[in-house]
């Protein structure tokens, strides 16, 4: 099973998280829509990650639930 992923992004002056190439919700603050992503994943079945990006888009930080591949094996 492939590891779901929910990114919290900024869209039009709105949060909101893309998940399988679908945006979910409309969130006022970038924090009500990682809340809402981190309960999402949490909700997946196997396992999940959170990614939250910035205004600028940069990627800021993440939240990895059921097996994390790090390090990966090499």
């Amino acid at each position: 099973m492939t590891r779901q992923l929910f990114s919290v992004v900024i869209v039009k002056g709105e949060w909101t998280i893309n998940h399988g190439g679908k945006y979910h919700g409309s969130f006022p603050t970038q924090k009500d829509a990682s809340r809402a992503a981190i309960d999402m994943a949490h909700r997946a079945a196997g396992d999940s990650q959170v990614m939250v990006h910035g205004v600028d888009g940069k990627f800021q930080v993440e939240w990895t639930y059921g097996h994390d591949p790090y390090p990966p094996k090499g």
